[in-house]
């Protein structure tokens, strides 16, 4: 059941970057190489001054690749944003943080998990499955004290092996991005200089639209190359930086719970 649902989750970013794949190569197509942001209403002209969609028309058919590169950032990103949202649950971790503690040192274990039950969220059901644990090992008088605080300790790392997984999803795709954004900006870059040298070397002189074409291609991958790989390393950190928060509440309130049937038993 989990391979199937973790395939169905890698099926889904697949289609994300192919959907993207296909609103880049309409903007390149329809936008930027709309005849009206070129001499004589032609794409194979120069662009009109100053028109900076022409311009870009002119970076050639690796524009469309990082435009997917970069489709694929900004759509990830916004579908990791509601993810953690979800993650993290309804209100702030570190105050929930709290409010477990004060509730284990009252040894209300019903008001803990009423915590829970309002907050929700993966947090939420880390702690949800180590209270039950807490609860049924205090039960049990066939197991010493040190095996009771085993199993609680053992129950929040598999409950929070099954959280965090989900978490990080689609975030291996964003770090991928990070370089090959960047790489694909040069490789539109190397094209572009060739055609300029090309052009360059031509019989009959220099042809200044090739060698102008040529700059243009390689300048504008260059820089589109680095802007998408830039977003994505910012947006890489950030997620990172959020889901780590929700790995350190969750292990203080694990802490938490465990000295806490430690110091009460």
């Amino acid at each position: 059941m989990e391979t199937k649902k973790r395939k169905k989750l890698g099926g889904g970013a697949g289609l994300i970057m192919l959907g993207c794949f296909a609103i880049a190569v309409c903007i390149y197509l329809f936008v930027f190489g709309n005849p009206s942001h070129f001499v004589n209403g032609d794409p194979n002209n120069h662009p009109l001054d100053g028109d900076l969609l022409g311009t870009i028309y002119k970076g050639g058919i690796i524009v469309p690749l990082i435009l997917t590169l970069l489709l694929t950032v900004l759509s990830l990103s916004v579908e990791r944003y509601i993810a953690l949202k979800k993650g993290k649950g309804k209100g702030n971790l570190t105050y929930f943080a709290q409010d477990i503690k004060a509730a284990l040192a009252k040894e209300d274990l019903a008001a803990a998990n009423a915590i829970c039950k309002k907050q929700k969220g993966s947090v939420a059901n880390v702690v949800t499955t180590a209270l039950a644990k807490y609860e049924e090992v205090e039960k049990d008088e066939t197991l010493s004290k040190e095996q009771k605080m085993l199993a609680i300790q053992k129950e929040i790392e598999e409950a929070t092996a099954l959280e965090l997984p989900m978490l990080s999803q689609n975030l291996p795709i964003i770090a991928t991005i990070t370089t090959l954004g960047t790489l694909m900006g040069l490789l539109g870059t190397v094209i572009g200089m060739i055609r300029s040298f090309a052009s360059l070397a031509g019989a009959g002189g220099t042809d200044s639209i090739a060698l102008s074409q040529g700059i243009s291609e390689a300048l504008i991958n260059t820089a589109f190359g680095i802007a998408t790989g830039a977003l994505a390393v910012i947006s890489y950190n950030y997620y990172t930086s959020k889901i780590d928060t929700i790995t350190y509440c969750i292990d203080e309130v694990g802490f938490t719970i465990v000295q806490s049937f430690a110091a009460k038993h």
